[in-house]
């Protein structure tokens, strides 16, 4: 089965609620994994919020995005 996030929502700081296909849930944070230059944007709050669901995961309008493995992964 390929892992993808059905639903996302903003929490708060950089943390968000996601909702997978496999039928988990959870508040992930992603603090920590905003390293790199694609992802030194979403260090600035209201940018961070302004993610989008495309392509069965979390992205930006600075093509960031994070590979739905890896943030279920975050939950295990």
């Amino acid at each position: 089965m390929f892992v993808h996030v059905t639903k996302a929502r903003y929490t708060r700081d950089y943390k968000v609620w996601l909702a997978f296909n496999d039928g988990m849930e959870d508040e992930i944070d992603l603090s920590s994994e905003l390293h790199g230059e694609v992802f030194e944007s979403l260090r600035d709050k209201a940018f961070f919020q302004s993610f989008a669901l495309e392509g069965h995961t979390l992205s930006w309008r600075n093509g960031a995005d994070f590979a739905p493995e890896f943030l279920r992964e975050l939950l295990a």
